[in-house]
C-alpha cells in the first residue's frame, strides 16, 4: 500500500510465498496496534480480503512469557479487548483473542490460525519483539506476510536512513505531511465473518480480568496503574478531555508537571488503542475551530515521536551506548572514571530511596501510575546517569525501570528518551564531571522553572 502521489511505502511483503489457494480468510495479527479504527494495517488487510472475496479475521494475543509481563501491563491490554471484539464484529470481521497464561499452554496459535488463511497482515514496528517476530514468522508461515506501518503518520520507510536530530527530520516530515495527514479510509467488508470461533479463543469482560490475571504466570508484584485504564473508549475520552481542557494550556504549561496540562495519551499510543494520526487530526480540527495554537503539541506528537521511530528503525540497538552519536560516546568515555557522589544501587532507585525529594517523587509516580510527567522524566534520567557507578549501569537501570513499570515503556519513544539523557538527538554542552559534554539538569534549575513543591505534594 503506497501513497499514489508520493510513492511512500507503508507496507512490505516480507516473503515470496503465494496466496494460499482455498484460504478462508485474510488474517490480521495485531501485535502493537491494538485497535480496529484508524489502523492502516487492518485497512490493508480489509482491502486485500475484499479483492479476494474473503472475510477478515482479527487476531490478538498475549502471553505470560513476554519480558516484564506483569499485572499492570496485562491489565491495560486486557481492558482493551472488549472494545476491539465489539468493533470488529460490528464491521463484519471475525475476532480471536488468545491469552497464553501458563508455560504449558500452546504457543503456536498464530501458525494454527494462519493454516486456513490466504495471507497474513501484521504491524510493521521497529522494536520490542515485533521486529524479531516478523523476521522469523514470515520465513515459516507459508503464505504472504505483509508488515504495514500503522504507527507513524509519515511512513518510516520514507526516510531511508537514520536522522541525526529533530532539526534534520523536521523539514523532511513537513514537506510531505499534508499528503499523509488524512483519515484512514473507513473499513467496509464485502464478505462478513460467519464461522464459529476456535476453542482457544479467550473471552474477556471487565469483570473477568482479575481471574484471568490470577491464573497467569506473570509478575503479580507490579499492580495495575492507579491512573490509567486501557481500551479504545478510554483513549478517546482522554483525547476529548485534552481538547476541551488542556490544549489551550499546553503551550504555556506543558513544562509545568504539577499543572497536568499534557494529553496523558502515551500509554494508549504505546499499546495502539489510539493512533497518532487521529490525535493529530482531532487536535488540528479543534484548534482551528477554537482559534488555538497547537504547534508545540504537534511538534511533540509528530516530529519528536517519529524521530524516535526513525532511530529505532535505522539506528543501532537502543539498549547500548554504541547507539549514541560519536561526540557523546567520546565525552562519556573520557569521563567514565570520574568519581560519583552519591552512588545508589538499582534497588535504591527502584524504591525511590535517594536524597533528592523531586527525584523520589518522579519515581513514586512511576511506581504508582506507570508514568512520569514529561519534563521531569528528563530530570529523572539525568540524575540516574550522575548517581550510578558507570554510564552502562545507568542505561541498564533506566531501561529496567521503564520496561517494568512504565505504561509507555518498551517503546521506540521511550528508548530514544532514555538515550537522550546520554546525548542522543542533542548537541554538546559545556563540559563537567561524569556527564562530560552531555546536557546537565539540576534541582535548582527545576525549582526556578517549575513548581517542584506542588508536584512533590501530588505524589506523596
Amino acid at each position: 500500500m503506497s501513497d499514489e502521489k508520493s510513492g511512500h511505502v507503508r507496507s512490505m511483503n516480507l516473503n515470496e510465498y503465494p496466496l494460499r489457494s482455498g484460504g478462508r480468510y485474510v488474517l490480521y495479527w495485531s501485535q502493537v496496534n491494538r485497535r480496529v479504527d484508524s489502523n492502516h494495517a487492518l485497512s490493508f488487510a480489509a482491502h486485500l480480503a475484499n479483492s479476494l472475496g474473503l472475510p477478515v479475521l482479527f487476531y490478538e494475543g498475549l502471553t505470560w512469557s513476554h519480558p516484564h509481563a506483569n499485572d499492570r501491563l496485562h491489565t491495560f491490554i486486557l481492558e482493551g479487548i472488549p472494545d476491539n471484539a465489539a468493533r470488529a464484529a460490528a464491521l463484519g470481521m471475525g475476532y480471536v483473542f488468545y491469552y497464553r497464561r501458563r508455560r504449558s499452554d500452546p504457543d503456536d496459535i498464530v501458525y494454527r490460525i494462519a493454516a486456513d488463511a490466504a495471507a497474513l497482515v501484521t504491524d510493521d514496528y521497529p522494536g520490542y519483539l515485533v521486529r524479531d517476530h516478523n523476521r522469523s514468522v514470515s520465513r515459516k508461515i507459508g503464505i504472504p506476510y505483509y508488515a504495514v506501518d500503522a504507527s507513524c503518520i509519515v511512513p518510516m520507510e520514507h526516510f531511508g536512513k537514520q536522522e541525526y536530530a529533530a532539526y534534520t527530520i523536521r523539514p523532511k516530515i513537513h514537506r510531505v505531511l499534508q499528503e499523509h495527514l488524512k483519515p484512514v479510509v473507513p473499513i467496509r467488508m464485502k464478505k462478513r465473518w460467519t464461522e464459529a470461533l476456535p476453542s482457544f479463543h479467550t473471552g474477556v469482560t471487565r469483570e473477568s480480568i482479575p481471574a484471568l490475571l490470577a491464573a497467569s504466570e506473570i509478575d503479580h508484584s507490579v499492580t495495575p496503574s492507579a491512573e490509567f485504564r486501557g481500551g479504545r473508549r478510554e483513549a478517546k475520552r482522554r483525547l476529548r478531555h485534552f481538547l476541551t481542557h488542556n490544549l489551550k494550556r499546553y503551550a504555556r504549561l506543558n513544562r509545568e508537571p504539577s499543572a497536568r496540562a499534557t494529553s496523558q495519551l502515551s500509554p494508549y499510543l504505546h499499546f495502539g488503542h489510539i493512533s497518532s494520526l487521529e490525535i493529530a487530526l482531532a487536535v488540528q480540527g479543534y484548534a482551528g475551530e477554537h482559534k488555538l495554537i497547537a504547534t508545540e503539541f504537534l511538534e511533540q506528537l509528530i516530529v519528536r515521536r517519529e524521530l524516535a521511530f526513525n532511530f529505532a528503525r535505522y539506528g543501532p540497538s537502543p539498549d547500548s551506548l554504541a547507539a549514541l552519536p560519536t561526540w557523546a560516546q567520546t565525552t562519556l568515555r573520557k569521563h567514565a572514571a570520574d568519581p560519583r557522589k552519591p552512588v545508589y544501587t538499582r534497588r535504591q532507585f527502584e524504591q525511590a530511596d535517594t536524597h533528592d525529594p523531586l527525584w523520589n517523587a518522579t519515581q513514586r509516580e512511576l511506581l504508582r501510575d506507570g508514568v512520569i510527567q514529561g519534563y521531569y522524566r528528563m530530570y529523572w534520567g539525568k540524575k540516574i546517569v550522575e548517581w550510578c557507578g558507570s554510564h552502562h549501569e545507568a542505561l541498564e537501570i533506566m531501561t529496567h525501570l521503564h520496561d517494568r513499570y512504565a505504561m509507555d515503556g518498551r517503546d521506540p519513544n521511550t528508548y530514544a528518551n532514555i538515550l537522550w539523557c546520554f546525548g542522543l538527538h542533542d548537541r554538546p554542552w559545556p563540559e563537567r564531571a561524569v556527564l562530560g559534554a552531555v546536557r546537565y539538569m539540576s534541582l535548582d534549575g527545576m525549582k526556578r522553572k517549575t513548581d517542584v513543591d506542588a508536584y512533590v505534594r501530588q505524589t506523596t
